[in-house]
């Protein structure tokens, strides 16, 4: 069998073709095999043939074998498809991979009833509007596409060696200044997103943390990116990390639903003023 796992979806079906039409039959032989395979591992097919000959397989076993092959052959396909290696960095030559800013560009742009967005981290002033300007154009546009963004709203606890004054604001006035930041600095548009943050990362004092560090987009929960990238242009054009892009609607409604069980469980929370 190990000889037909190096044969093609296309010569595993000329060859289970040849077997149900009675073109290939026994005795196997090379010069009756070459036809079909390439030459380099004609050798082996007869081997693993006259195998199965030996055994008692008939040509119609033999050719539903080598179709069923052909079917996995074609299903992994289709699933290497559906998987994208999504890159930000030096260029690998000979790489598979697409640029960060053009994925997510492209997912923006074709994104119909939702876009989910989560980051650690996101720029403002121009290079925000540059990453989410098509973004917050296609929502007003389109007043049926939801937007969802999970954003770390975070406590600067020093400056310097010395505490900040923030680190003494209470939660609804960081709260405030983050949602003025978002509206005034970070998004262009008319309508707003929905925004939410983990409330750990606001707790006061010096004690155990938590930060919302997931970076990923999913959209219309067809298609999700996972990916080590930031919302900046730093992480979306010089940095180097890495992605993938799943075309997969298992795959994308089981990362909309973690996040969508996290507010429902008020883990996570609306930003209020956004």
């Amino acid at each position: 069998m190990t000889a037909f796992l190096q044969l093609s979806r296309p010569v595993l079906l000329s060859l289970a073709t040849a077997f149900e039409t009675g073109r290939l039959h026994p005795p196997f032989s090379i010069s009756t095999i070459k036809t079909y395979v390439p030459e380099i591992l004609s050798s082996s097919v007869v081997e693993e043939l006259n195998r199965l000959n030996a055994m008692g397989a008939t040509p119609g076993h033999i050719a539903y074998t080598l179709r069923l092959l052909a079917a996995e052959r074609s299903a992994s396909q289709e699933v290497h498809d559906r998987v994208e290696l999504v890159w930000t960095g030096q260029e690998v030559v000979g790489s598979q991979s697409r640029d960060t800013s053009v994925v997510v560009r492209e997912l923006f742009s074709t994104a119909k009833s939702s876009i989910l967005i989560s980051s650690f981290a996101v720029d403002k002033g121009k290079k925000a509007q540059a990453l989410f300007g098509v973004l917050a154009s296609r929502m007003d546009a389109n007043l049926e596409l939801n937007v969802r963004m999970f954003l770390n709203v975070k406590r600067t606890p020093t400056v310097g060696l010395r505490p900040s004054h923030n680190n003494k604001l209470p939660e609804s006035t960081l709260l405030k200044e983050f949602a003025d930041t978002f509206r005034q600095e970070i998004w262009t548009g008319q309508r707003l997103p929905e925004v939410f943050y983990d409330p750990r990362s606001l707790a006061p004092g010096a004690g155990t943390k938590a930060c919302l560090h997931a970076k990923c987009v999913v959209v219309d929960e067809e298609r999700l990116l996972v990916t080590s990238a930031n919302f900046t242009e730093a992480a979306h054009e010089r940095n180097i990390e890495a992605g993938v892009l799943i075309d997969d609607p298992v795959a994308a409604k089981g990362m909309r639903s973690q996040f969508e069980t996290l507010v429902a469980k008020n883990i996570l929370r609306r930003v209020p003023g956004i």
